[in-house]
Formats: C-alpha cells, sequence, structure tokens
C-alpha cells in the first residue's frame, strides 16, 4: 500500500496532479479541497490510497490525512465509490462533512451531486460512530459542543451580554479547549468580553 508520496510536482489540475517521484510519474486524482490547499511550491507532500481493481489501479491524493481518513470512511458505504467520495470531498470540507453526519444533516449530505435519499441515509447510519473518531478535523463533536454552547450563551445573556457577540467567542474557546466544562467555558468568557 503507497501510503503517502512525496516529489515535484509537474502538473496541477482541479482533478488531479502528477508528481515525479524518484524519475516516475504519479497521477494522483485529488478533490477540489486539495487542490486549493495545494500551493505552486516545487515540491508537494500528499497523503495517498491506492484502490486496486483488476483493470486497473487508481492512486488518491490528500493534502492532510483527516481528508484521507474521512474519504475511506465514505467508500466503506454501500453505494459509494472513491469518485463519489471525492465529489463529496469537493463539494464539502472533511470538517462539513464530519459536521453534517454529527448533526444528522440529511439535506446537506443530499444536496451533494450523485448522492440520492437513500445512499445520503446509509451515510449517516453507518458512519455516525466511525465519524467520531477520525484525528484532526477541527469540528469537536456537534452534541457536546452544542449543548454546552448553548448552556453557555444562556448563561451570558443572563449576565447581560449579547448572544451575539458572544457566539463567535464561544465557539473559539471550544476549539481551543475541546475539553472545557461549562463552568470553564464561562470563566474564559467573561475575563475575554
Amino acid at each position: 500500500m503507497i501510503t503517502h508520496i512525496k516529489g515535484k510536482l509537474i502538473q496541477k489540475h482541479p482533478t488531479h496532479v502528477i508528481i515525479d517521484c524518484g524519475g516516475i510519474g504519479y497521477l494522483i486524482n485529488i478533490s477540489l479541497n486539495t487542490y486549493d490547499q495545494i500551493g505552486n511550491d516545487e515540491f508537494l507532500f500528499l497523503y495517498t490510497h491506492l484502490q486496486i481493481k483488476e483493470d486497473s489501479q487508481t492512486l488518491f491524493g490528500f493534502f492532510n490525512i483527516s481528508e484521507r481518513a474521512v474519504f475511506r470512511a465514505l467508500i466503506s458505504v454501500s453505494g459509494i465509490g472513491p469518485s463519489i467520495a471525492r465529489t463529496m470531498l469537493s463539494s464539502l470540507t472533511p470538517s462539513e462533512i464530519q459536521k453534517a453526519i454529527l448533526s444528522e444533516d440529511l439535506e446537506l449530505i443530499k444536496s451533494i451531486k450523485g448522492i440520492g435519499l437513500k445512499t445520503a441515509q446509509r451515510v449517516l447510519i453507518e458512519l455516525k460512530d466511525k465519524i467520531k473518531n477520525i484525528q484532526g478535523i477541527d469540528e469537536i463533536p456537534v452534541s457536546k459542543s452544542n449543548t454546552i454552547k448553548e448552556e453557555t450563551l444562556s448563561a451570558l445573556e443572563v449576565l447581560g451580554y449579547p448572544r451575539r457577540q458572544s457566539e463567535k467567542l464561544i465557539d473559539n474557546i471550544i476549539q481551543s479547549e475541546p475539553e472545557s466544562s461549562l463552568e470553564d467555558l464561562i470563566k474564559i468568557a467573561l475575563n475575554k468580553l
């Protein structure tokens, strides 16, 4: 299994890149998410997933390991192949996909080209538990963060702080300190407001 590739960037297209590694040119399929993150550096490092079929070998590349983990989770769902998974990662970021699955946002998943109602339902059902364990994605589990966030915002409103002013601050605190309790969040927010 080829787990990553590092080499000279020869060509860059929205759907693929060609990397020269040791004199061999590798065509690597990428999502628009990865394309947006690839600069114009001469050398490139991508995490990869190799798909082997009877008649082909296809290499998929990802700018970060969390995107590859989401891709692998998606292709584990019946009815989603690598092409649809790549389309999903081109339409939404890995964080947005994780958040949509955790919050059971059927409409968002269904809005992606190539995803019908039944496939979207399978994605939500089959990946609900798997997607929580993916490391490196900025979002934290929605159920915990939303409950604590709402309680913190309510407490700050009672103390006279406007909700709009507090909301962005609370989001930043939750992302930087995801293990904070309700009391910790309120204390930190009061010190920053």
